[in-house]
């Protein structure tokens, strides 16, 4: 692995030599200038300028979501199989964006956050299961910023794994310099699913005041895949239909109170509705089976900033005051022989917060300290009609919780010299206070706390290049679910309880990396060994004899490691062309009482190239991404489905026709190939039915038309 990685960053550094002086010496020669990121220290800093791996990513127009945007990303990957599920059985795709996965891990392990906000949790209890992305307001975001490693010191709990960050749009996004007005309109739509969208947004801006109103509204169907059996059952590998309506909508008000202070108010929502008609769940005892799924998610913010530079102590200061509102709700109706059955779940965050912080600078050293406090009360109903045996409705599966997270942090940027050193350290304290109301089973208290240290340097070893190394620690608190997820089904014979001992995820990680800049070549070179303990999983923890009562709970495990290298390349090669490589190559284990297995969470091994052509008034671009395919021996499952690698091209054209219009067009899957992509088969094995349905799209074509004044 290492030997590959070494090979290919030779190879890197030998075009970004070979091509610099070129580079150089045209005249006009576009350069990409280092992106700006807030999320690796909380405070703006180049991208190239922080001890560990950060992406900045501008949302593609009409992009459908998350998984569209991070398609060609070698070490990320989004959950998300076509919709396969039953009444009360099988639960594929149903929680839509599942969760994205940074170096191999997943979920609520990862931190998600929109304007410093923490998005919801996803949620998982036998066939009701929640995802988190779903409920991103993509439509009106301007920035989205992925953090490789541990964020725990910057944020708190659940940045184990790395953090995703969205900026949403400001007034400033917008408004031209001398113009009061702004407006933009893009209508976007998609063969994949038959989508089509339109979203505006317009921002004005009179004395100390601006406004930002922004709106969106997307129609669609089920996503395409390469099944060809149609009809009714579970030998249907055509995807079952689907209904998708998704509405969002973001509005701000801002008012400089002066020329380094600024007040400004935020109201933000997400709806989505997705009706489905399950034709692959019909057989000789289930004549008809329809869901409705709905997912929304409110916030309302007010933010005081401060930011002066030239101040003698206090530069930069924020204070952000918010309040959250999310729900999701999956409705199914059973048409059956015998005795129909309906299932009506809903989840529920309401989440309050305040974040502040403050940096003080003094030439070039500056030092951040912030607090963090919340307060999310989180619930969750199971109802419906004929339960199984020995339940009855309505049910709570796990009690009404009071979840409170209180934190502060404290670091450091100084720079002697060639050399920058960037430490911080951060104390949380969590708590769950579960209500006895509406619950019947026991319930469990749970309080703890965590220090994560973080050490970064850099070293710039001559000009253009560039070494780092970083230490960090983090952790995830359990969720209500986890501690308290009590349940019992006496006919059946087993049960759940609560673990008022479980011990919070942690996780320590180490990151080795090399940058070069050289003309308008820009490339790095990552290694991490991630080192994770106490992951938590509900086991069998006693019975399992004939007649005996089985009880499961939440537990610790032992612990689970990941290593990696990751390679980058990109570039002008001259005015007109620039060229794009990436690698990524990881491996993951788990440990309990001594017995290790392979973490099937980690991707394989991933390599992409993108050419792109910029003329005045038109662009063209060309992706390439190859996937290997997963060793069996890197697969913990037994008898599992191992698809084959693929490569796929996707080709993207951009038309600038007049200074107000713009038309953008792509291809996707080029060639037509038909692929598995691994994250939407983990978990399948060569006897599941149907292994076509979960096959990713072919050929399709998108379309947006802008229009900016």
């Amino acid at each position: 692995m290492l030997k590959t990685a070494v090979a290919l960053a030779a190879a890197c550094a030998c075009a970004c030599l070979a091509n610099a002086s070129q580079a150089q010496t045209e005249p006009g020669a576009a350069t990409e200038l280092p992106e700006l990121t807030n999320t690796a220290t909380r405070g703006d800093r180049r991208v190239d300028e922080v001890p560990a791996t950060v992406s900045v990513f501008k949302p593609a127009a009409g992009a459908r979501d998350l998984r569209e945007l991070l398609k060609n990303e070698v070490d990320l990957a989004v959950r998300a199989p076509n919709p396969r599920f039953g009444l009360a059985s099988t639960t594929a795709g149903r929680a839509g964006n599942e969760g994205l996965n940074i170096r191999g891990l997943e979920g609520n392990q990862v931190l998600v956050l929109v304007d410093g906000i923490r998005a919801p949790q996803s949620f998982s209890f036998g066939p009701f299961t929640t995802g988190r992305l779903g409920l991103l307001n993509l439509e009106g975001a301007q920035q989205l910023e992925v953090l490789r490693g541990p964020a725990s010191t910057q944020f708190g709990s659940d940045g184990l794994a790395g953090a995703l960050a969205l900026r949403t749009l400001r007034a400033s996004d917008l408004l031209r310099p001398g113009k009061d007005v702004a407006l933009r309109a893009q209508a976007s739509g998609y063969s994949g699913d038959d989508g089509v969208g339109l979203n505006l947004a317009g921002a004005w801006r009179g004395g100390a005041w601006d406004w930002l109103l922004q709106g969106a509204t997307r129609r669609s169907h089920e996503l395409a895949n390469q099944g060809t059996v149609g009809g009714d059952g579970v030998n249907r590998t055509e995807p079952d239909p689907l209904d998708r309506e998704r509405h969002t909508l973001l509005g701000k008000a801002g008012l400089a109170l002066s020329g380094q202070q600024r007040l400004e108010l935020t109201l933000e929502g997400v709806r989505q509705r997705d009706r489905y008609d399950m034709l692959s769940a019909r057989n000789a005892t289930t004549l008809d089976l329809r869901a409705d799924d709905e997912s929304r998610r409110w916030r309302s913010s007010l933010a005081w900033t401060l930011d002066d530079p030239n101040a003698a102590w206090l530069q930069q200061a924020s204070v952000q005051l918010y309040h959250q509102d999310s729900r999701i709700a999956q409705f199914a109706a059973e048409d059956r022989t015998t005795t129909d059955r309906v299932r009506d779940n809903h989840y529920d965050e309401t989440l309050t917060g305040l974040a502040a912080q403050g940096q003080i600078g003094w030439g070039a050293q500056r030092v951040t300290l912030g607090l963090d406090a919340s307060r999310n009360q989180v619930s969750g109903v199971r109802d419906g009609v004929t339960p199984a045996a020995g339940e009855t409705f309505p049910a709570k599966p796990f009690p009404d919780t009071d979840y409170r997270l209180v934190g502060a942090f404290v670091q450091g940027e100084f720079t002697q010299g060639d050399w920058q050193l960037v430490p911080a350290l951060r104390y949380e304290r969590f708590s769950l206070k579960p209500s006895a109301s509406g619950y019947s089973a026991p319930i469990v208290n749970l309080r703890d706390s965590a220090v994560t240290p973080r050490l970064g340097l850099l070293w710039q070893a001559a000009p253009g290049l560039t070494s780092y190394a970083q230490w960090a620690r983090g952790f995830k608190a359990p969720t209500p679910a986890q501690v308290n997820n009590g349940f019992a089904n006496p006919v059946q014979n087993y049960e759940t309880i609560g673990n008022p001992d479980l011990k919070a995820e942690r996780a320590d990680s180490i990151e080795l990396g090399l940058r070069g800049a050289w003309g308008g070549w820009r490339w790095q070179m990552a290694a991490f060994d991630n080192r994770y303990d106490d992951f938590i999983s509900q086991e069998i923890v006693s019975g399992g004899a004939p007649g005996s009562k089985i009880v499961f709970k939440s537990i610790n495990l032992d612990e689970a490691r990941i290593r990696g290298v990751e390679v980058r390349l990109n570039g002008q090669i001259d005015r007109q062309w620039r060229l794009g490589l990436a690698y990524a190559r990881a491996h993951g284990s788990a440990e309990r009482n001594g017995v290790r297995w392979p973490l099937d969470t980690v991707e394989p091994t991933k390599a992409s190239a993108s050419l792109r052509q910029q003329l005045p008034a038109w662009h063209w671009e060309a992706t390439m991404l190859r996937a290997s395919g997963k060793q069996p021996s890197r697969i913990f499952a037994a008898n599992p489905f191992v698809p084959a690698g693929y490569t796929v091209l996707d080709l993207a054209a951009g038309w600038q026709i007049t200074p107000v219009w713009s038309l953008s067009a792509r291809i996707d899957n080029v060639t037509d190939r038909k692929y598995w992509r691994w994250t939407d088969v983990r978990g399948l094995t060569t006897a599941s039915a149907a292994l076509d349905a979960y096959t990713a799209p072919g050929r399709q074509f998108g379309l947006v038309l802008q229009a900016q004044l």
